[in-house]
């Protein structure tokens, strides 16, 4: 049986995704837009996420062994096409900090996760990272919500 590559991504396109930035330092920054990242296990700390084998900034990121999740709020749609796009310098108009593994946290996300690369799967046309967290925070001030991925858009998340 064979599955339309785009009716899959339509029919996918159903569920909403949040949309991170993963970042890393393999002697200057890079980052690429994630919306398939998810937690995996609380003992010990894993979370995952699913980039392009085919992906440069992906490559980067994996010699460096380590990376950050930045989660993006609602007010960062401008960000997250930055770094979904193959711009040279897409820490150009952000501003950052590095945390334990000296991966980039972008300034303004909504949270951030630390992590050391546990694993990587292969996972057909894309690899499953597995990373073991080392540290992590969540913004308290923040007044607004995720940014969420949804039918080939984005939006936002409202309270019911």
């Amino acid at each position: 049986m064979s599955i339309d590559g785009n009716e899959y991504r339509r029919v996918l396109g159903h569920f909403p995704t949040g949309v991170t930035v993963v970042t890393a330092d393999d002697g200057g920054p890079v980052g690429m837009a994630i919306g398939s990242f998810s937690s995996v296990s609380l003992d010990p700390p894993l979370v995952m996420f699913c980039p392009a084998r085919t992906s440069s900034s992906w490559q980067r990121i994996r010699s460096a062994g380590s990376f950050c999740v930045n989660v993006l709020g609602e007010d960062q749609k401008e960000l997250c096409g930055t770094f979904a796009g193959k711009s040279p310098d897409k820490f150009a108009d952000c501003s950052w900090t590095t945390k334990a593994t000296g991966a980039p946290v972008i300034e303004g996300s909504i949270a951030w996760i630390d992590c050391e690369i546990h694993a990587v799967h292969d996972g057909g046309d894309h690899d499953i990272v597995v990373g073991l967290v080392r540290a992590l925070e969540a913004d308290p001030d923040v007044d607004h919500g995720p940014l969420l991925f949804f039918r080939g858009g984005y939006g936002r998340y409202e309270d019911l």
